[in-house]
């Protein structure tokens, strides 16, 4: 128990998450300024995320806020990100996720600007984990457009791009949310090396990917993967 807030351990756990999590997407250039939004859900069904306005690479346990599932503060603390709209979407919609980042890499807003699809399987490593990284339709940020563009794609990956915007990672903890952040920046900074270099990118044939995701029975891997369930895939692909 935090004496000097009233916080269960949990609440105190968590708020220094989270605040643990802004400052290394601070650092590692992922959001600037006042950009993206954090989140992590409690055992009571609670919210705690990073307040409206705020610099995330900056932030200490009591400045964030803690609200409900309808978005209502809970306490007398800030009001939340006036994104709070994508989180209680993620959270609706994969009620067995615990935390959320939505940030702003470089490279991954990038290549949507670009036409370039972080779906197309290029990247081993990728494949096998989380598969690939859908991208969004466009959605006017602090609009009802923004949660509706990314609903359909949240129930079947725990990453994604949001067009000419920022990402969104799903986790079952903050560091796993972050940890596909770092993922996903990661792959987009290679497949915008590739493509300057080479002026386009060719997708591992079908077989290799095949051959790939059928590893992750045997690594024991039971992670949402995007190839395997088609997640915004024609369906028609092989």
């Amino acid at each position: 128990m935090d004496a000097s807030h009233g916080w269960s351990d949990e609440e105190t756990r968590l708020r220094k998450g989270i605040c643990r999590i802004g400052e290394l997407c601070y650092q590692r250039f992922f959001i600037v300024g006042a950009d993206g939004n954090i989140s992590a859900r409690m055992s009571d069904g609670t919210l705690l995320i990073t307040p409206a306005g705020a610099m995330k690479g900056f932030l200490e346990p009591h400045h964030l806020a803690h609200i409900d599932m309808r978005g209502a503060t809970v306490d007398e603390g800030p009001p939340a990100s006036t994104e709070v709209g994508i989180h209680l979407v993620a959270y609706e919609e994969r009620p067995e996720m615990k935390a959320m980042v939505h940030a702003h890499p470089p490279h991954a807003v990038a290549l949507t600007i670009a036409g370039i699809d972080l779906q197309m399987p290029i990247i081993p490593e990728i494949i096998v984990t989380i598969g690939g990284i859908p991208t969004a339709p466009f959605g006017t940020p602090g609009t009802d457009e923004l949660p509706d563009s990314i609903r359909a794609i949240l129930r079947c990956s725990d990453t994604l791009i949001m067009q000419n915007h920022g990402s969104v990672t799903l986790g079952a903890n903050l560091m796993d949310a972050y940890k596909k952040l770092d993922m996903l920046e990661h792959t987009a900074k290679i497949l915008w090396l590739a493509h300057v270099a080479k002026g386009g990118l060719e997708p591992l044939p079908p077989d290799a990917v095949r051959k790939l995701l059928a590893t992750r029975a045997m690594l024991g891997i039971k992670t949402t993967n995007t190839l395997e369930n088609r997640c915004a895939l024609p369906t028609d692909e092989p």
